[in-house]
């Protein structure tokens, strides 16, 4: 990489922080100015154009930045549930780990999730379905797939991913004891979908739309 391009991709990346700095309990991506980024970055507001057509597309930056961190921390997880076997365990403190040393992405996302630009709303559930994707696969390599159960297990993964997300905002900005018993709470539910799922199974209960 010749100097200009290093010094291109460290301002980008000076901007991406700035405006990940901003992010707090009281204040959503939304509501950044493009100068109040640029500010915080130690660039002249007209210097942003050079890198992003707008707060829009740092925003996609920022949300494909949040789902490349939180599927390298899951690659790690799968090698910790293939060597102890605790798969619910293992992911919720992964997911915890993601939420303590990045809780200004998770707020991007969640906040704009339900938020006003459309393309920020599609990127974020891009990556939500992308997880429910792996789960579904997840869940069905450990049984044997019949028929309706792929839909089954497909459902399953849509309420747990659902489930973690909605207890992530409870314990995004709550103490360390706090977050430590959502988590717990987290691992008892989780556990509790299971079960039903495989109750389900046992019964050959078949859901039909």
């Amino acid at each position: 990489m010749s100097i200009r391009a290093e010094q291109k991709e460290k301002t980008r990346r000076a901007i991406m922080e700035a405006a990940l700095k901003q992010i707090g309990q009281d204040k959503a991506f939304s509501n950044l100015s493009l100068r109040e980024v640029a500010r915080e970055a130690g660039i002249a507001p007209t210097s942003f154009y050079r890198h992003f057509q707008d707060l829009d597309e740092l925003g996609l930056a920022l949300v494909d930045e949040a789902g490349l961190s939180l599927r390298q921390l899951m690659r790690k997880a799968r090698k910790r549930i293939a060597e102890n076997g605790t798969a619910i365990r293992t992911s919720v403190e992964t997911f915890m780990e993601f939420l303590n040393t990045n809780p200004n992405l998770f707020r991007l996302l969640l906040r704009e999730k339900a938020g006003i630009s459309q393309d920020l709303r599609q990127a974020i559930q891009r990556e939500i379905d992308h997880f429910v994707s792996e789960l579904t696969e997840h869940i069905g390599a450990q049984a044997n797939i019949r028929g309706h159960d792929l839909y089954r297990h497909e459902l399953v993964a849509q309420a747990m991913v659902t489930l973690v997300f909605n207890q992530g905002a409870d314990a995004v900005d709550q103490s360390k004891a706090q977050k430590k018993q959502i988590g717990e709470d987290m691992i008892c539910q989780l556990r509790m979908m299971m079960l039903g799922s495989e109750l389900m199974a046992k019964d050959d209960v078949v859901v039909v739309s």
